[in-house]
């Protein structure tokens, strides 16, 4: 695998358990204490099929001096209004006898459970998709389209009309005929000596929002160093290419900054292979008038229009004429999962120092200048153990009104990448400063985080900050935390200072620990045994009608977040607050630390009568609350 430098200006988840609430079964009524008929009636064929104790004897309990007429019609009625709903519900003498599903087809559950999980997966992604469609277009429609924008979700980089975007180096994979190789892309150089109110201005930096605290010579001293560490990650990425674009603006034509980096390629790097391409040359007949003035360079200039393409083709021939064949293994195995760590949180809370502390090298630009990460970086990381890990550092994550208020598009994609580095993360190390704790903000951030299904870690950065710092602080600590943060109550707390590389080595134990969770399968008849010494130690509530909810059988039908599948008479008699006891209960139980996990809640048909047998059906269909899927995480 080769580099590719691209250089360029400023401007640029099968035992079936049958489970049901465990009772001391009631002492049977002497039978002198029911009539001949209704004896009889007691002992029919429908009644044995069924485990729940008849009903008529309960009713007779009201009537214990009513004559045969009264009992007839008490039968009838009854017969009537209650016997679909046998064997949906029972009554507590006979609830630890469970029910004989024999004939139970396990495997059909195991696959509708499969299907409740792609259906309630399905939904929740197509709820998060409407959101972010509905803020993109309230963020379009508040910047009224002044400035040109690439949102494609296949774009990498940030692209926008304005200079100083691009300030980390961003990797990509890139494939060319039967060449592959990496490509790298860098901030625009800014090396001529300039003002420092030029040098913000074409940064975007400002020295207000987010630096609150910081002295002001500070603030001045970040600004003056912000275009040496955009150089140094340009410089960085020119050592360990093979190739080297340097590109240029056709439409701005000569410029001095230009002249200074072809001066400095051609001192320092002439034994690399540099193209001259000029950008945006949208025709093709003035596109080699814009190039010709740049041949003074030393490089023969090529135009091309990255926004048409024109010229690309070309381009990309010269690229891999350049490069080196490296022969691979003749035996290549498929790569293996490896699993991804965004590192995300407000501004200025450490999340680049915590990626840089982590790799031992200087792999972002650290500054106390608020919004200095643009785009989401991606870093490969092998931990000592050699588990190997995709790091994420991610921009700042303000709110909503703060960014809308700013009038910055750049921020705007910034928050969006952020986001979508969350979506395709499998765990997140949510960053929070200890002096600042826990805001709003970090409360948004969580929701948001637990309703993707991700694994977290919560990393209170900057610990040295804190005075006065006794073996009781870190408890006091946490139980603030567990108190504002009760979405991320099962997420672990790791705390470090990123800037002198303390405990950071903790924040990559406790994330390969949570995704290790967060992948893990309980066996069936494990799961169910936990479900019954739930039901056993706490019954699901009785509704005022005299029914109670059962719960027949339960597997996990998925991983990476783990969610669970209860097939149940009906999910309406599991109210909310139960459904939080049983997550409590998995927890607890079988352990999930670090890991959100689905609770699916699946009603079961009402019993009937076929030839003796009872035949059971399965709902296709999930109880809505509020227009969404019956939940409980």
């Amino acid at each position: 695998m080769v580099a590719l430098e691209l250089f360029h200006s400023s401007t640029l988840s099968k035992t079936l358990s049958l489970l049901s609430p465990l009772a001391f079964p009631k002492p049977p009524l002497p039978p002198s204490l029911f009539p001949p008929t209704l004896r009889s009636l007691s002992l029919s064929p429908l009644a044995l099929s069924l485990p729940k104790r008849s009903f008529l004897p309960h009713c007779l309990s009201r009537f214990p001096h009513a004559n045969q007429q009264q009992e007839e019609q008490v039968k009838e009625e009854l017969e009537e209004e209650e016997l679909e709903e046998f064997g949906e519900d029972e009554e507590e003498g006979d609830e630890s006898k469970g029910q004989d599903f024999s004939d139970v087809d396990v495997d059909a559950l195991e696959e509708e459970a499969r299907y409740a999980f792609l259906q309630y997966s399905s939904s929740l992604s197509r709820e998060l998709r409407i959101e972010d469609e509905a803020d993109d277009q309230t963020r379009r429609n508040q910047k009224g389209g002044r400035r040109k924008t690439t949102t494609a979700s296949g774009n990498r980089a940030i692209v926008v009309d304005e200079p100083g975007v691009t300030r980390d180096r961003l990797y990509g994979r890139s494939f060319w005929g039967e060449h592959e190789f990496m490509v790298v892309d860098t901030g625009g150089v800014i090396n001529i000596s300039r003002s420092q109110t030029d040098v913000m201005e074409d940064l975007a930096i400002t020295t207000t929002i987010g630096m609150d605290g910081i002295p002001l010579a500070s603030r001045e001293a970040a600004v003056s160093r912000m275009p040496t560490m955009i150089e140094k990650q340009a410089a960085l990425a020119v050592e360990e290419a093979s190739v080297i674009i340097f590109l240029v603006d056709g439409q701005a034509g000569l410029t001095a900054a230009d002249e200074e980096i072809a001066d400095w390629l051609r001192k320092n790097y002439s034994n690399k292979f540099v193209i001259l391409a000029v950008n945006k040359c949208e025709s093709p007949r003035k596109g080699m008038m814009q190039a010709s003035e740049f041949w003074s360079f030393g490089f023969s200039p090529l135009p091309i229009s990255a926004l048409s393409g024109t010229g690309t083709g070309e381009l990309l021939d010269l690229v891999c004429s350049g490069l080196k064949k490296i022969e691979g293994p003749e035996n290549l195995e498929v790569e293996d999962y490896v699993p991804a760590i965004a590192i995300v949180g407000r501004p200025n809370v450490g999340k680049s120092s915590i990626l840089n502390a982590l790799v031992g090298e200087d792999r972002t630009i650290v500054s106390p200048i608020s919004g200095t990460t643009r785009d989401a970086i991606d870093t490969e990381f092998t931990a000592p153990d050699g588990q190997k890990f995709r790091l994420i550092d991610t921009a700042g994550i303000r709110r909503r009104a703060a960014v809308a208020s700013s009038g910055s598009m750049t921020e705007t994609l910034s928050v969006n990448r952020a986001f979508r580095a969350v979506r395709r993360s499998d765990v997140v190390a949510l960053v929070i400063e200890a002096v600042a704790c826990i805001t709003e903000q970090d409360c948004k951030i969580a929701e948001r985080i637990e309703r993707e299904g991700k694994g977290c870690l919560i990393v209170v950065n900057k610990w040295d900050t804190i005075p006065n710092k006794n073996q009781q602080t870190a408890t006091y600590y946490e139980q603030d935390v567990r108190e504002k943060l009760r979405v991320l109550d099962w997420a672990p707390i790791v705390y470090s200072t990123a800037i002198a590389g303390h405990s950071v080595e903790k924040i990559i134990v406790s994330a390969s620990t949570v995704e290790k969770e967060r992948s893990r399968r309980l066996g069936t008849s494990i799961l169910n045994q936990v479900v019954r010494e739930a039901l056993a130690f706490k019954s699901p509530p009785r509704t005022r009608g005299g029914k109670r909810g059962r719960v027949y059988y339960c597997t996990q039908a998925a991983i990476r977040p783990p969610t669970f599948v209860f097939f149940v008479n009906d999910a309406k008699l599991f109210p909310e607050t139960y459904r939080r006891y049983m997550e409590k209960k998995l927890r607890s139980d079988a352990g999930f630390s670090g890991t959100p996990i689905r609770l699916l809640w699946r009603s079961r048909r009402k019993m009937e009568k076929d030839e003796g047998r009872a035949a059971t059906r399965t709902q296709a269909n999930f109880v809505a609350r509020d227009g969404n899927l019956a939940l409980a995480s």
